[in-house]
């Protein structure tokens, strides 16, 4: 199973001061040895741009880099819309981005690791697998 990291899963990881005790990166450095992690371009922007130092930017760009974007295309971006209005319709309310994942995710059979819960929500009307972990470990 491939697994498609949200940008605050990929933020968990690249931050060293919680360390070993943090269970969202002890997964990413499991899931990025078996090969499994995929990324797409506004993940990639976002995590970038919430980055204030430019040392600590250079070196989460160079990490990032290990990994190539997969690409989204004019159909993501009319499933993306598509999914925000099936879930406006039921009343689940999301970002552009976060519906972007889920039509990159159900494309190219990728489960989605978040810890936003609005994915929860997604995943009562969309066709979407979520990646979970136990954190209580």
């Amino acid at each position: 199973m491939r697994v498609l990291p949200d940008t605050p899963i990929w933020s968990a990881a690249f931050r060293r001061s919680l360390g070993a005790a943090n269970p969202y990166r002890r997964e990413m450095e499991r899931l990025v040895g078996h090969g499994v992690v995929e990324i797409v371009g506004p993940i990639r922007q976002e995590l970038l741009s919430g980055v204030r130092e430019g040392t600590e930017f250079d070196a989460i760009r160079s990490s990032l880099r290990a990994f190539v974007d997969l690409p989204i295309s004019t159909d993501d971006h009319e499933e993306a819309a598509s999914y925000y209005n099936h879930c406006r319709g039921k009343g689940v309310q999301g970002s552009a981005t976060d519906f972007l994942i889920c039509a990159v995710a159900v494309k190219h059979d990728l489960a989605i690791f978040t810890d936003d819960r609005d994915f929860v929500g997604y995943s009562r009307h969309l066709p979407i697998r979520l990646h979970s972990i136990d954190t209580t470990k």
